[in-house]
């Protein structure tokens, strides 16, 4: 498969920035018709050497880092591990919260009977930790600005429904209205922050959302 508007906005020796379109795995998937893939098209296409380093779920676009050698993969992912990066997303949520910023703390846990659902669960969940920042309201939803302190599977969409205001366009969490208010979901991974894994420079990436 070809690139595909995946599209390349930093590139060294040690590692890609790429802007991850929605509607693409970050990895192979199980069944034999979810192998396209992100990192799949990258060492398809010129860069054979392609390591995943993080996710984004399927329907999430936005900043993926994708290291180029061993070393630097280690380095990466010790980084995301160990919480040094920064990472803030765009998203739509419906309704409109009644303060302009807050602290989301439930754990979290996978729920097999609604695969790939995730629910709060306060006996056997991980600890999930979120900031939000109401930047825009917009009648019958508004635009926050997400940053996520744990790096749970779909903490930002479960925590967001957690507290009343599902993203627009999520097909697994939001009622009817929320879900046909955007056509599709409405979460994007618009800055990323990293330290380069030889040089220790801290560097900051930007992509605006496309909604």
């Amino acid at each position: 498969m070809p690139l595909s508007h995946i599209g390349i906005l930093h590139e060294d020796a040690e590692f890609l920035i790429v802007n991850k379109p929605t509607l693409l795995l970050s990895v192979p998937g199980r069944a034999d018709d979810n192998k396209d893939c992100l990192i799949t098209r990258l060492q398809d296409n010129g860069y054979p050497e392609a390591r995943i380093v993080h996710r984004l779920d399927w329907e999430t676009s936005g900043l993926l880092v994708i290291a180029r050698y061993a070393d630097s993969h280690r380095e990466l992912s010790r980084q995301f591990h160990d919480r040094e990066t920064e990472k803030t997303y765009i998203a739509l949520c419906w309704g409109q919260p009644p303060t302009d910023s807050g602290h989301i703390d439930l754990p979290l846990r996978y729920d097999p009977p609604n695969k790939p659902r995730h629910i709060v669960d306060h006996e056997l969940g991980k600890s999930a930790q979120t900031f939000w920042q109401v930047t825009e309201r917009l009648g019958d939803h508004c635009r926050v600005e997400l940053t996520p302190i744990t790096g749970r599977s779909h903490q930002l969409r479960v925590h967001m429904l957690s507290i009343g205001h599902p993203l627009l366009g999520d097909q697994l969490y939001a009622p009817p209205d929320a879900l046909n208010a955007s056509p599709r979901l409405a979460l994007h991974a618009a800055r990323l922050g990293i330290k380069h894994p030889i040089s220790k420079e801290r560097m900051v990436f930007d992509c605006p959302s496309p909604f």
